[in-house]
C-alpha cells in the first residue's frame, strides 16, 4: 500500500499580465497543492522582481510574455538576487501559451513550465517536480543541476530568434590615468564592489563603471561563469578548485595568485569537487 506524500507548505508569487489567467492558475493550484500559499500577484515582470525581492517566496510563476520585462528577463534578475547563507533562490515556473518554449531549460529540470490555460494533470506534474526540488535543496542531487543563468540566456535568445546574441569583444577600462581597450578573451575575472568592477588580465588591473548584473547579459555565458553575486570568472582561466577550512569552494586562477570564493548558489558549477 502506497503511503501518501507528506504535506509540504511553500510560498509562491504569480506573475501574469492577464488577470483571468492569474485567477485560473490560483484556483488550479489550490486544487493540486492546497498547502501552497500565494503571497503575491504581479501584472508585469518589474512587479514580479520587486515582489520576489520583498516576499522571498519558494517559487515564482512567470508568464513568459509580459510588458516592460519578459518573464525570462525577470527570471534572470531574480537569479541575480543576493541571498543569505540560509536562503535559496526561488524555483522558477514559466507560464506560456506557446508549446515551442518547452525546451532544454524545462527538460533539464532547472525550470518548469505550465501551458495556458493551466490543466490539472499537467500542473500536477509541475507541482511534483517543484516539491521534489524543494525537498532536495542543499543535497548533491540539487547541486548537480545545470547553471540556471546559461539556460535563461538560451531562452532569451529563443524569444528573439531574429537577433543572434552579440557578446562583448572589448572592454574600455581605466588603467591608472589612461583609458585602454582590453580584449575580453584576455580577462581572467571580473570582481565588483558597489561602485566599480575590477577587470583583471594576466598583466593589467583596470576599473569599469558597470555592475556584474549588466556584464552577465553582455558576456558569453559559455566563456564566463558567475561564481558569486560579485564575481565572474573566465572558464579557461580556472586552474583548479579547492575547499577552505569552512568547506567553501575556492577557485584558483591561472597566471594569477588571486583566490576567488564560490558562493553557495553557484556550487553546482563544480559538482563532484
Amino acid at each position: 500500500m502506497n503511503t501518501p506524500a507528506p504535506a509540504m507548505t511553500a510560498r509562491a508569487v504569480i506573475a501574469d499580465d492577464e488577470r483571468l489567467m492569474r485567477e485560473q492558475l490560483r484556483a488550479r493550484l489550490a486544487e493540486v497543492w492546497p498547502e501552497l500559499q500565494i503571497v503575491g500577484e504581479a501584472k508585469n515582470g518589474l512587479e514580479a522582481v520587486a515582489l520576489v525581492n520583498e516576499q522571498r517566496p519558494d517559487l515564482v510563476f512567470l508568464d513568459i510574455r509580459m510588458p516592460g520585462l519578459t518573464g525570462v528577463d525577470a527570471a534572470r534578475q531574480i537569479a541575480q538576487m543576493e541571498i543569505g547563507d540560509d536562503e535559496s533562490l526561488p524555483e522558477i515556473v514559466f507560464i506560456t501559451a506557446y508549446d515551442q518554449y518547452a525546451v532544454e531549460a524545462f527538460e533539464q529540470g532547472v525550470c518548469d513550465y505550465v501551458l495556458k490555460p493551466a490543466e490539472r494533470e499537467r500542473l500536477q506534474l509541475t507541482v511534483a517536480r517543484i516539491r521534489q526540488r524543494l525537498a532536495t535543496r542543499g543535497t548533491p542531487e540539487a547541486d548537480a543541476a545545470p547553471p540556471v543563468q546559461q539556460l535563461l540566456h538560451k531562452l532569451a535568445a529563443q524569444l528573439n530568434p531574429g537577433a543572434a546574441p552579440r557578446y562583448l569583444e572589448w572592454i574600455q577600462a581605466t588603467v591608472g590615468q589612461s583609458i585602454q581597450m582590453i580584449p575580453v578573451a584576455e580577462v581572467l575575472f571580473f570582481i565588483s564592489d558597489e561602485k566599480y568592477t575590477r577587470v583583471q588580465t594576466p598583466t593589467i588591473e583596470a576599473l569599469i563603471r558597470k555592475p556584474i548584473k549588466e556584464l552577465i547579459d553582455e558576456l558569453d555565458p559559455q566563456q564566463f561563469w558567475q561564481i558569486h553575486r560579485s564575481t565572474l570568472v573566465n572558464v579557461k582561466a580556472i586552474a583548479g578548485i579547492t575547499r577552505d577550512f569552512r568547506g567553501r569552494q575556492i577557485v584558483s586562477v591561472k597566471g594569477h595568485n588571486e583566490k576567488l570564493e564560490v558562493s553557495r548558489s553557484y556550487t553546482h558549477l563544480f559538482k563532484g569537487m
